[in-house]
This record gives C-alpha cells, structure tokens and sequence, in this order.
C-alpha cells in the first residue's frame, strides 16, 4: 500500500460512526448482582445495570475493510496445540494489522462458554485492538474528548452526541443522576430539551416503578 493510501485508511479509522451503526447492551454493574428482569432492554440479568454504546462485529469489519481491504489480525501467542493461546483469566491478546501498522488489543469471552466464547474474545479484542487506531474512540471515551470552539468543526456528529447524552440518562440509577445528566444534556443540546425531558421522566419512572417491586 502507498504511504498516501495508507495514510488516508488510517484516517479512515478515526472517522466517526453513523449513529445507525451504534449499538445499545445493558451490563449489571456487578458480577454478583440479583439477577431480574431489566427496565431498560427486558433482558434477564444482574440488577442493577448501566445501558453502554458500542459499534458491533459487523460495522467494524465494514470500517476496517473500508480502510485498509488486505487488513488482518493473529493471535499474539499460540498454545501448545497451536490455536490462539488463552490467559489465565479468559483473555485473549492480538495483533491488529490495518495499512501496514500493526497495534496490539485485549479481549475476553465476557462469561460466555464454549465457541460462543472464542467468538466474543475475537470480536471484543477486534474492537479493542482498533481502539488503538482511533475507531469508535468516542464510545469508549466517558468523558468529552475533545472540546469545541466556536471555530471548530464538532468532533463528533451531533446525533451521536445526542445519543450518548440519551443513554447516559437511560443508564443513570439515581434520580439525583437523572437530573445531573438532564441539566448538562440540555445544556449541549438546548433544541431537544422536550425529548431530553421526556427520557428523564421516563427513567425516573422506572426507578420508582423497580423500587416499588423490591419493597
């Protein structure tokens, strides 16, 4: 690949994604927790949870083979059987390759057994290992990333930022946390104070919904 080329796929790593690729899981905030029913996506697992952004499998591969079409990935090490070797504690490390760089990244099978196992340690290392090259930065990154001036073009296109400011709310357990989030989702986002508010009025309502259950 020419230097040119390859600089350009990794600067196509760094650009954001559509809010259509992005997706929503909920993971319980503790591995101990009671699991229940949830409010937020009434799946079944530990109570109480956060609601998370991520780009999925799918929309990741599409970006990689986007920038760089010959990329590739291994596995760091190999077992004594020669398949990808596996850490004590589930893991798997990787070597990401994308325009010639090559950059390392750290998955795990989330719980999961069997070759549902192997599956979710590639595809989470794959997201981690991209990490590295900027892709989905603003996901994994909790706070803002990069700030704004009045001359600068915005970091992230807006409806992704409205969509984390949404989750965030969704996510909050605490009607003290609900307002914190509100006040400064609106503040970024003053034209879509109603929707913002009807989300937190929601959410709060969920609260009071599961509180009333666990008495």
């Amino acid at each position: 690949m020419e230097q040119k080329d390859a600089a350009a796929g990794l600067a196509l790593m760094r650009k954001p994604f559509e809010s259509h690729q992005i997706s929503e899981m909920c993971r319980s905030t503790k591995k101990d927790n009671q699991k229940g029913k949830c409010p937020k996506c009434n799946g079944y697992h530990g109570l109480p949870a956060i609601q998370l952004t991520y780009v999925g499998h799918a929309a990741l591969t599409d970006r990689l083979l986007e920038a760089d079409p010959a990329w590739s990935w291994e596995p760091l090490a190999l077992d004594a059987n020669g398949l990808p070797a596996i850490d004590r504690d589930g893991g798997m490390w990787i070597k990401l390759t994308v325009c010639g760089v090559t950059r390392l990244g750290y998955g795990d099978a989330q719980g999961k057994t069997g070759g549902d196992a192997m599956k979710e340690r590639i595809g989470d290392a794959l997201r981690n290992a991209a990490m590295r090259f900027g892709a989905a930065l603003d996901l994994w990154h909790k706070g803002v990333l990069h700030m704004e001036t009045e001359d600068d073009a915005p970091a992230v296109p807006d409806s992704v930022g409205l969509a984390n400011a949404v989750n965030a709310i969704r996510g909050a357990g605490t009607v003290k946390e609900i307002s914190e989030h509100l006040k400064a989702a609106v503040a970024l986002y003053p034209n879509s104070k109603d929707s913002l508010t009807k989300h937190a009025s929601e959410r709060k309502a969920q609260l009071t919904t599961s509180l009333a259950e666990q008495a």
